[in-house]
């Protein structure tokens, strides 16, 4: 291969960029990314640099120095805008096109939105140090959406000094998750720090006042975070001839097309660990996956499966929250360790009778671990 293009460079795409040249690749290694910023990490916009604990400087991936000696043609402030899958060639938002021999798709996924003007989503650097200098004591945050990214900035907000109110659809938040279990002690938490929890509430347009909620009634905010989840960034690839169906469609070595490749957030692929198809949205998984397509395109005569156990963590208050596997779609949640009360345990979750994945709250990381090697080694699989 005389061209390989990366289109993405957050997580998945530098990391892909970089098992190249490790792998050996010496040819011309282009790294396109929408954003103007350097590669950095986004676990901790919602988390350090929200609560301002962290200067921007330490979310960078690399130096500038790492980043050149990759020797690559790096596009930043450039989004792709499409693929002509038959010509090998990936345009650009800037008019330019660039072609290729090898391709690894790594654009990640961007914020859901509702109608309306005004409110914040929190997907950026640019976006978390937005909302953080309008946040402060005396200040009313509405936030829309109780998952993990929406229970995360609540909590830092409660950590300001803000009022906080959480809208969550559903009866218990992330029960679809986590189970409805693990779902109320965690919601207790937010009620014990001073949320207002608010749940089975439908939020159908942002205003300059607020949000509105499904019955025509304005909850008032002086600021409002959107984050009601997220949508693969597959637009540029429509015409591709490429299978889009929430996300990438990739094969079980996360390869699109012959010599295309998904890597992170955007990629749905087949997990023969699980034997499912899955697309997730994990850090973790976005660096794992971005090696292992890497990989499988310079290696092709011999590819392995990525076959991943999903690892994800989330700060809240002072609770600590590790867990491995796929847990959604499962069947039971067992609490084999601790107390929920006490909000310190450790819960396993099975589906079918199978065991799918393992969470723990406000316990050590040591004790979680032993169970990602039962995952892999389960021989129920």
């Amino acid at each position: 291969m005389n061209r390989i293009v990366v289109v993405g460079a957050s997580a998945a795409g530098l990391v892909a960029a970089e098992t190249l040249r490790r792998e050996g690749y010496t040819g011309t290694l282009t790294l396109i990314g929408e954003e103007s910023d350097a590669p950095y990490d986004r676990p901790p916009l919602s988390k350090q640099i929200l609560a301002g604990t962290w200067e921007t400087e330490r979310v960078s991936l690399r130096t500038e120095e790492q980043l050149d000696e990759l020797k690559l043609d790096l596009r930043l402030g450039t989004a792709a805008t499409g693929l002509d899958t038959d010509a090998h060639l990936v345009h650009l938002a800037d008019g330019d096109q660039v072609g290729y021999d090898g391709l690894i798709v790594a654009t990640g996924v961007r914020p859901r939105r509702l109608p309306g003007q005004g409110g914040h989503v929190l997907r950026t650097l640019r976006d978390a140090l937005d909302l953080r200098k309008r946040l402060g004591p005396g200040r009313r945050l509405v936030v829309v959406g109780a998952g993990f990214l929406g229970a995360e900035a609540a909590a830092v907000a409660r950590g300001l000094g803000c009022e906080v109110i959480l809208l969550e659809p559903a009866p218990v938040p992330l029960a679809h998750a986590v189970g409805e279990q693990v779902g109320r002690v965690l919601s207790q938490a937010h009620r014990e720090h001073g949320v207002d929890l608010r749940t089975g509430i439908t939020v159908t347009e942002v205003t300059d006042d607020g949000v509105t909620l499904a019955d025509g009634t304005l909850t008032e905010a002086d600021e409002v975070l959107v984050a009601i989840g997220s949508q693969p960034n597959t637009a540029w690839l429509d015409g591709s001839g490429l299978d889009i169906d929430d996300g990438l469609v990739c094969d079980r070595y996360s390869e699109a097309a012959p010599g295309v490749y998904g890597a992170g957030d955007v990629a749905r692929w087949h997990n023969p660990l699980f034997g499912v198809s899955m697309r997730i949205e994990h850090r973790t998984n976005a660096a794992e996956q971005g090696m292992a397509a890497a990989r499988n395109l310079l290696h092709p005569e011999a590819r392995k499966p990525f076959a991943p156990v999903p690892y994800f963590w989330s700060d809240q208050y002072d609770m600590k929250i590790h867990a491995y596997g796929y847990l959604r779609g499962h069947d039971t949640v067992d609490i084999v360790e601790g107390d929920l009360e006490q909000r310190r345990f450790l819960a396993t979750y099975r589906k079918e009778e199978r065991l799918v994945g393992a969470l723990a709250v406000g316990m050590p990381p040591k004790a979680i671990r032993p169970w990602r090697q039962t995952l892999l080694t389960t021989e129920e699989r």
